[in-house]
């Protein structure tokens, strides 16, 4: 059973449920429901990773957070905000753009980063295509070739500690991660130099050149996200509810037509009510059949569902047992 790390930093600035303050943090909080006083497991949650943020910002020089515009790393921005407000937050952001993502998720990406006039970096998987540095996958999937573009920009800009919205309830690959992972000066992981995480202590030391994934949302399950998206009522891309759209099924999956190809041979398209539980590339995500419009909807199919969010709906994934594992090594996440 998982057990989630109480924290004892200060959470003043956590507490403030004022709807000024809150909307401060994000236009759309404001709704969120009085507190009893008892100290439940989503402020334990929300207290680790704000402490895990002040944490960075202590240690390191040049944090960045990746942004894609998918729901945990929209909830990744909304605890960074919370962690320094009133201040600004004092990361950039960082988004590998395959060139295949949904368009809403784009329109959302930028419209959150106009909203809290953030800095985005954009490393585009388009450029190294058109110049020749990476070549197209004989499968489709632009996934896998987002590794180089992204450690070409943490190098680039010299990023130092990169945050991800990786949990360890997702998949194999990231159930045994290090909430602070080091990467060698190739942006690889290796096991063998991973540090003990004892007593909630964090080691950032890491040589010129290399840097540290860090995940805050570790500890997290996708129902403990669906539940803190609700209290807190954080603005979702709308992929993330029902919703109807022109879909065609592949392997159990409900594709969108898209630049990435398909409908194949013998695959029709057709109308269906369908939600998002996670966005990648539009070449190898899916979204799954739902009537769930409202994050009560979202809450009560998710705690059903006997599928992980990345098994339903993530073809990459499925590629072979080791799939995540691989990139992982090569330093994708």
């Amino acid at each position: 059973m998982r057990v989630a790390r109480v924290m004892t930093t200060d959470t003043s600035l956590d507490t403030d449920t004022s709807p000024d303050a809150a909307a401060s943090v994000d236009p759309t909080v404001g709704t969120e429901p009085a507190r009893t006083g008892e100290f439940t497991t989503l402020d334990a949650l929300e207290s680790e990773a704000i402490h895990i943020f002040r944490e960075v910002a202590g240690e390191f020089e040049r944090p960045v957070i990746l942004f894609s515009g998918g729901k945990d790393s929209t909830l990744l921005l909304h605890l960074a905000l919370k962690a320094f407000w009133p201040a600004p937050l004092p990361f950039s952001l960082l988004h590998v753009d395959t060139g295949h993502n949904l368009p809403e998720i784009i329109e959302f990406r930028d419209e959150i980063v106009e909203r809290h006039n953030l800095r985005l970096h954009v490393a585009k998987v388009e450029d190294y295509l058109d110049d020749g540095r990476l070549t197209e996958r004989p499968d489709g999937i632009r996934n896998p070739l987002q590794t180089i573009p992204l450690l070409d920009g943490i190098t680039e800009n010299r990023f130092d500690a990169v945050f991800g919205g990786a949990r360890r309830d997702e998949e194999r690959a990231r159930a045994k991660e290090r909430i602070f992972s080091l990467r060698n000066a190739f942006g690889q992981w290796d096991p063998k130099r991973q540090r003990p995480e004892l007593w909630n202590l964090y080691n950032g030391r890491h040589a010129p050149g290399e840097h540290v994934r860090v995940f805050p949302l570790s500890n997290w399950t996708e129902l403990d996200v669906w539940r803190y998206i609700a209290r807190e009522q954080v603005l979702l891309a709308p992929l993330y509810y029902a919703h109807e759209r022109e879909v065609y099924e592949r392997d159990g999956m409900w594709m969108t037509s898209g630049p990435w190809g398909g409908p194949r041979e013998g695959e029709t398209v057709e109308t269906r009510m369908v939600r998002y539980r996670t966005v990648g590339d539009g070449s190898t995500t899916g979204a799954v059949l739902s009537d769930a419009t409202t994050n009560e909807a979202v809450l009560a199919e998710v705690a059903a569902s006997r599928l992980t969010e990345r098994g339903a709906t993530r073809g990459d994934d499925r590629v072979s047992e080791a799939a995540m594992e691989d990139r992982k090594r090569e330093g994708y996440f």
